[in-house]
């Protein structure tokens, strides 16, 4: 067995769960997610938990009972905290600001870099250099997370650029003056 399958998912008071042809739906205080499981996995709810099992010993299947075991409780903690994460912009002038929908960046290129976020995530700008990206799906928030990160990733000299408020930046020297 998977150490991670083998433990059940406890379901909290208010989420709803329902089991139908090889999609689960999970729904509580902040929304709604789907996710369509493998058919060699095997899911079911009893007294208030949900269980996942697998067919048969294949290596594929062993993956795939984690995974799924992982998926279903990431939709669960979606629906009733969600996740959030958030990053810190660093750099002399740097800033963004959120124009309707859109989040517009100044990161010192000659022209303002435009971000259109998915609508399963909301962004909230905080002091110009602090964006705080949350939602349901802990996939869907990492993936905006990251693209946001790429544009402009933190440089090791200097340090500037987009970073996770979490993530430490290992910074070099520059160039050693007079070494003879």
């Amino acid at each position: 067995m998977s150490r991670i399958g083998k433990i059940p998912v406890v379901i909290p008071e208010k989420v709803k769960v329902e089991i139908k042809a090889g999609v689960i739906s999970v729904e509580g205080s902040k929304g709604k997610l789907t996710q369509k499981i493998h058919p060699a996995i095997t899911v079911s709810v009893d007294n208030g938990c949900v269980l996942v099992a697998r067919k048969d010993d294949l290596k594929i299947n062993k993956s795939l009972h984690g995974l799924s075991r992982a998926l279903i409780a990431n939709m669960i903690k979606g629906v009733t905290n969600g996740y959030s994460k958030e990053l810190d912009i660093i750099g002399v002038g740097y800033r963004a600001q959120m124009e309707g929908d859109n989040l517009v960046m100044q990161l010192g290129f000659s022209h303002p870099v435009i971000y259109s976020p998915s609508k399963e995530v909301k962004l909230e700008i905080i002091k110009q250099t602090k964006i705080i990206i949350s939602g349901l799906d802990k996939a869907i928030v990492g993936q905006v997370a990251a693209e946001i990160r790429r544009i402009k990733p933190p440089e090791p000299y200097k340090g500037t650029g987009i970073k996770y408020t979490t993530e430490h930046i290992r910074r070099k020297l520059g160039k050693a003056a007079g070494t003879k």
